[in-house]
């Protein structure tokens, strides 16, 4: 007569497909709440359009350095022929290889605001000055007005005295209005500018402040500072040269970039300008990723069109912060079943549990991982590091998971293998942790949070603790220990993306930790 089977045994298969069916939901929640659709009031339409917005005529793989620098007027043409469907008139920075904008404005309906580019090399800069009043005066038409400069004293390159002399030359020389455009602190330190131009053009960018803003302040901060320019310059104009919000990019305090708070911040802000009676300029036109370079992953994402001139819903209609989320769900999904299939049966009903809410822990990590360096990697550096981190996940939650199942023949031959290098893949992993503490202690504006590509190998090491180095376990525990405080009072203690980064760096300190007390000593 046969045996009756244990108990654990019969709830180990149902437990096994609770858990997988479990861990389906949560990355199906996950994706689904990074990606639903927000429902905004719109700021355009066809038969509303808006007033200006910044242009530059880069496509996604061209830059202000390029050599040798060549624009394409086929991009211009089709660029303004799109904005013409939103906007009355485009702003741009600079004269060089702009020559064709008036007549391609001219060509879609569009006014121009002519930008010259002034900087501390006084040739160029009157080459720009020269190229911009032969412009202006060329095509009274279509150019409404000439900016003479961009945030040349933010970046130190003129005094406000040389400023000032070439606006005067500039105002002698055209028939149009004439002005200067910087963050609104500048128009304040530097007084002998105002009384020159016909009309100030103040940036208002609450992200960037010294003090960001968050999207629930913002609008109030730039309807606070227009109104305060308004009644101080008075009866001058106050143009707002540029306001707007990043799509992308790390947290800044209570500053946080998305598609959605771009959306509701570009809205809103439409919204009160136009009650009130203000002229203003959205930044920007589109996308321009070759500012991740200088500016951090959050130069790219101001646009109001993507890279490839695709809506990002920042105008009308509903508004996503993850597109392509569906496609995330599939792939994290997929990896997840891959590592269930590798692992084969679960040991016992606690890794029946386990095991599947593991392997979907590992892969929704991996995804946000993805999906972060897919739009934040800069430089052939970062894409490398962000590939070896993919590396060390996966061989970390091939290890968790074949811990949890019940191992012969390959999988134990394989098992043993990792368990025998489990040691140097928490020392990388600390090492991955320390380099990158260090670096949001030190240099962390323009650096994105690595939470999600070392939570998986911290969260794993603290629950099962593995024996590595003493001294290299001990120091790397130090240093990420060490930096946690400091890093969150950098960044705010409203900054959830900060206080996400200190949890995962406090786990993994203690995963060292528990490293050094199973080291046997020599």
């Amino acid at each position: 007569m046969d045996r009756p089977m244990p108990v654990a045994s019969r709830l180990l298969l149902p437990l096994y497909l609770l858990a997988c069916l479990l861990a389906l939901l949560g990355l199906g929640t996950l994706w689904y709440g990074l990606g639903k659709p927000v429902l905004l009031p719109d700021a355009a339409s066809p038969t509303h359009k808006l007033q200006c917005a910044s242009y530059t005529p880069f496509d996604k793989d061209q830059s202000p350095f390029d050599q040798p620098f060549r624009l394409r007027p086929a991009r211009m043409d089709a660029d303004l022929a799109l904005l013409a469907a939103r906007f009355q008139c485009i702003r741009t920075y600079s004269m060089s290889g702009l020559e064709a904008i008036p007549a391609l404005a001219r060509k879609h309906g569009l006014k121009v605001m002519l930008g010259a580019w002034v900087n501390a090399n006084s040739l160029d800069t009157d080459k720009e000055v020269a190229a911009l009043i032969a412009a202006a005066n060329a095509n009274p038409d279509v150019v409404s007005a000439v900016i003479v400069g961009n945030e040349t004293l933010l970046r130190k390159e003129v005094t406000g005295e040389r400023l000032a002399a070439l606006i005067d030359r500039v105002k002698r020389q055209v028939k149009v209005p004439v002005t200067y455009a910087d963050v609104w602190e500048f128009w304040l330190q530097h007084p002998q500018i105002a009384p020159a131009v016909d009309f100030l053009t103040i940036h208002l960018l609450p992200y960037w402040e010294d003090d960001p803003s968050g999207i629930d302040d913002a609008l109030a901060h730039v309807a606070e500072v227009r109104r305060a320019f308004g009644t101080q310059f008075a009866p001058k104009d106050v143009f707002i040269g540029e306001t707007g919000w990043p799509s992308e990019g790390r947290q800044r305090e209570t500053a946080v970039p998305s598609r959605a708070n771009e959306a509701r911040f570009i809205r809103g802000f439409v919204a009160m300008a136009e009650a009130n009676g203000w002229h203003y300029n959205l930044i920007e036109a589109f996308d321009q990723p070759w500012k991740r370079a200088s500016e951090g992953a959050v130069g790219g994402y101001w646009g109001l069109y993507d890279a490839e001139r695709r809506d990002k819903g920042a105008l009308e209609g509903p508004v996503s912060n993850l597109a392509y989320w569906p496609q995330w769900l599939l792939a994290s999904a997929l990896l997840m079943v891959v590592a269930v299939l590798l692992a084969g049966r679960p040991a016992t009903p606690l890794a029946a549990l386990g095991l599947p809410l593991l392997a979907a822990f590992g892969a929704g990590c991996l995804g946000l991982w993805g999906e972060l360096m897919r739009t934040h990697a800069r430089f052939v550096g970062e894409w490398l590091w962000a590939a070896l981190l993919i590396g060390l996940n996966a061989l970390v939650l091939l290890h968790g998971v074949l811990a949890l199942a019940q191992r012969s023949g390959w999988r134990e031959r394989l098992y043993a293998a990792l368990q025998a290098r489990a040691g140097w893949l928490v020392l990388a992993a600390g090492f991955a942790a320390a380099v990158s503490m260090l670096a949001m202690v030190f240099d962390p504006r323009y650096r994105s949070f690595p939470t999600a590509a070392l939570a998986l190998p911290a969260l794993l090491y603290v629950l099962r603790p593995v024996a590595t180095r003493r001294a290299e376990a001990a120091l790397l525990a130090f240093m990420i220990g060490a930096g946690v405080l400091p890093q969150l009072y950098q960044e705010g203690l409203a900054n959830q993306q900060a206080w996400a980064w200190a949890l995962v760096s406090v786990v993994m300190t203690a995963a060292l930790w528990r490293s050094l007390r199973r080291t046997p000593k020599p």
